[in-house]
């Protein structure tokens, strides 16, 4: 590996950024102050994701450079996490109304699109199914799904960071095992960027991720799994499946919000992991056990799925019963009042 040496700068530019923001927030008061829909109980600096946008924005270019990567997927991820990143930042300095947050952050996943050719043909229990431009529709919502179940999810220390970083690693893991090994370096990078950005987020944190980053990592995690889908089908259930604790989470709040007729858009800690870290009384046991989820639960059935040993859909469904099962333990989507 010729340029070897551009990871760890990205993990090292990560962890100097993220202390300048932190510096720079301090001195302008930009804080998060704790209140009745909070995680958190002491004012902490806030925006520190964009350390993460800035060193992947500024890294995935240079692999086209170098040829690690195709200008094609360059495209895909740059512009759309430029536009997504900057629509959080100034949602973090200032509210955007929903409406045209969801047009910035279609408007990203289109363009996303766009560059990859949208949804690649899927292995469905033998079938190969072309989705075709039904799947092209399906794939913008997936992404735009995805990068704001992200910002949901980043709500606790550490959380959002470990999450980007055991799914990344895990599916670098799974590329090389397989022999996939130009699929690596995105995913390697973005997962030492974080790691980065993770020494100053870790439990207790000391400068808040931001919707800049979380939107971000969101948006970049889905860009990643559309496009190794077109090297191999069964890698895009493997993504699917080393996310499944935000996915499920999320996606069970949502559902039962919603049919109980809640305001979805509205800000609130009604996810199961806000209800695990105050019955634990603390962010660390939870984002450990997120760790250790993903590591000896989520990623060996990735690697199943990728070589092929379980067929897609039934390893996410084998995959997600468990985490359902959590999201109901720990009340996700229930009212408030009632933990």
């Amino acid at each position: 590996m010729k340029y070897w040496y551009l990871f760890p700068v990205a993990a090292l530019m990560a962890y100097i950024l993220t202390l300048m923001l932190r510096q720079y927030a301090l001195s302008r008061s930009i804080i998060d102050i704790p209140n009745a829909r909070s995680s958190h109980s002491i004012p902490t600096p806030r925006g520190g994701g964009v350390a993460i946008v800035v060193t992947f924005l500024l890294a995935i270019p240079l692999l086209g450079f170098f040829e690690y990567i195709s200008w094609a997927w360059v495209w895909s991820l740059v512009p759309a996490g430029a536009i997504v990143a900057i629509v959080g930042f100034l949602d973090d300095h200032g509210h955007i109304a929903a409406r045209w947050r969801l047009l910035g952050h279609f408007t990203s996943a289109i363009i996303a699109l766009l560059f990859l050719r949208g949804l690649a043909p899927l292995n469905i229990y033998g079938y190969v199914v072309d989705f075709g431009i039904f799947g092209f529709v399906l794939a913008a919502f997936y992404l735009v799904w995805l990068l704001n179940l992200y910002n949901f999810m980043d709500g606790i220390d550490g959380l959002a960071s470990v999450e980007a970083i055991t799914a990344c690693l895990g599916m670098c893991l799974i590329y090389w095992y397989v022999g996939k090994v130009d699929l690596i370096w995105p995913a390697l990078v973005l997962a030492l960027a974080v790691s980065g950005f993770l020494f100053w987020n870790f439990p207790p944190a000391k400068i808040f991720m931001g919707d800049a980053g979380s939107g971000f990592l969101g948006i970049a995690l889905g860009i990643l799994s559309l496009q190794s889908a077109w090297i191999e089908s069964q890698f895009f259930w493997s993504w699917l499946i080393v996310l499944g604790v935000f996915i499920c989470d999320a996606t069970f709040t949502l559902l039962r919000r919603l049919m109980r007729g809640d305001k979805v858009y509205e800000a609130h800690r009604s996810h199961g992991y806000q209800y695990a870290s105050r019955q634990f009384g603390k962010h660390l046991p939870v984002t450990l056990a997120v760790l250790c989820i993903n590591v000896f639960w989520l990623l060996p059935i990735a690697y199943f799925v990728a070589v092929q040993q379980i067929s897609g859909l039934t390893g996410v469904f084998i995959a997600y019963i468990p985490l359902v099962l959590l999201a109901i333990k720990f009340k996700s989507g229930a009212l408030e009042h009632s933990d």
